[in-house]
């Protein structure tokens, strides 16, 4: 039998669960509500984080703009996903919401802008 301590981020509680998994069972104790569980199945199944960085931005009033995975990535794309972005331009103007990579790493989640960036006056398109 295998256990795993975690530390839920479901809710702002912050319960200590313990995960007992044998074979296709787990179980889960230690969580107050259902969202603990749930976290914690997925967690030990199909972990997946959200990624933030930031892109370069073309003729931007500032040279990067800060981006996220519009949901969670399998962490083991984590690696190709970061790659993806750091590879990325936008061109200013930027507004928060817009889609920088459609489909970011084969993971088939956009990567979008958390950060207005205005256009410098006097840049022109490339």
């Amino acid at each position: 039998m295998e256990v795993r301590e975690l530390i839920c981020i479901g809710c702002p509680l912050g319960c200590p669960l313990t995960v007992r998994m044998e074979g296709e069972q787990i179980e889960v104790s230690g969580n107050t509500c259902k969202r603990g569980e749930d976290y914690a199945k997925k967690e030990v199944l199909h972990p997946a984080r959200t990624v933030t960085s930031s892109v370069r931005v073309r003729g931007g009033a500032l040279e990067m703009v800060s981006v996220k995975t519009k949901t969670d990535i399998p962490k083991d794309k984590i690696f190709e996903v970061m790659d993806a972005i750091h590879g990325a331009e936008a061109e200013a103007p930027v507004s928060i919401g817009d889609v920088i990579i459609a489909d970011c790493a084969g993971t088939g989640v956009a990567v979008v802008a958390t950060k207005d960036v205005a256009r410098v006056p006097g840049t022109g398109q490339r």
